[in-house]
């Protein structure tokens, strides 16, 4: 199977689970219509890849991916928020409150945090209830006071923003990477709770994978929001711009920005080297580069 097609199948296998959560109306209408939007699936993916990597079939780790992508897709919802960016585009639909209205986006958007904890702590096919408790404490630090939250709020200051490269960085490593981080130690837990040989060095190698990847994401990013178009992108482009947000592109300019992408791309592939796998990371290191060259 070439790394193409393994990322369209480890995707197909989350659309057809994430298919199978919130049937009916009402507030489940509101939650499916975000969270079945489409989009990378980049989260729950790399939980997936993970999980194989580490020697544990990949379904291991398919709820607590999914989870990922549910808290994702909360953070999203409130992210296009009036009082937030104001978005009025995501992935090429309307935004939820602009199809629901506020408050139907905001409760969605709870609801889906909460249930995104309930899936994890339900999930099957462990020895025992130590897995799940582990990777719902890693998505909790993630997405609290300590991490995307937090990421979020520095985000919104505008001008009493990050000034330099390291404040930014310090911006997107809570905003986007907490997040990514929690969804590869999340494959590396599941890959533990099913079998007892995995090398304690992948945890922490899936984290920093997940920070410089993380990083290269953002950055690719900031230069999409300027060089890119709405139709291509699937969401407004120049909000950046608009909102007066300092950004990778602003403060370092597109060539520097472009060495600074290859360089955590290269660093997470490194990462990855830091640990004996059971599985192949090859995969892994392919998705780095993937989503370095990305266009979307």
């Amino acid at each position: 199977m070439t790394h193409e097609a393994r990322y369209k199948a480890h995707k197909a296998l989350v659309e057809d689970r994430l298919a199978q959560f919130f049937p009916g109306d009402g507030l489940f209408e509101v939650m499916r219509y975000s969270l079945l939007a489409g989009g990378k699936r980049l989260r729950p993916v790399l939980a997936l890849a993970f999980c194989e990597a580490a020697g544990a079939p990949a379904e291991m780790a398919l709820d607590f991916g999914c989870a990922v992508e549910m808290l994702h897709t909360y953070s999203l919802i409130h992210d296009d928020l009036p009082c937030m960016d104001d978005d009025d585009l995501r992935r090429g639909k309307p935004t939820c409150h602009k199809v629901y209205g506020e408050t139907a986006a905001v409760l969605a958007g709870d609801a889906l945090q909460s249930a995104a904890f309930r899936t994890i702590l339900q999930a099957d096919g462990f020895s025992s209830g130590e897995a799940p408790r582990q990777a719902a404490l890693a998505l909790a630090e993630a997405a609290g006071e300590g991490g995307m939250c937090l990421g979020q709020y520095w985000d919104t200051l505008g001008t009493d923003g990050p000034d330099s490269l390291e404040a930014l960085d310090r911006v997107h490593d809570h905003k986007t990477g907490a997040l990514l981080r929690a969804a590869c130690a999340m494959g590396v837990i599941a890959a533990t709770g099913c079998r007892a040989d995995v090398d304690p060095a992948c945890l922490a190698a899936a984290r920093d994978y997940a920070t410089h990847l993380g990083l290269a994401f953002q950055i690719r990013d900031d230069v999409l929001d300027a060089t890119s178009t709405p139709e291509t992108l699937g969401k407004p482009i120049g909000s950046d711009a608009q909102q007066g947000k300092t950004t990778y592109l602003t403060l370092a300019g597109p060539e520097r920005c472009e060495a600074f992408i290859q360089r955590h791309s290269r660093l997470a592939q490194e990462a990855l080297d830091r640990a004996a796998w059971r599985g192949d990371p090859a995969f892994l290191r392919w998705l780095a580069e993937r989503l370095a060259q990305r266009a979307y």
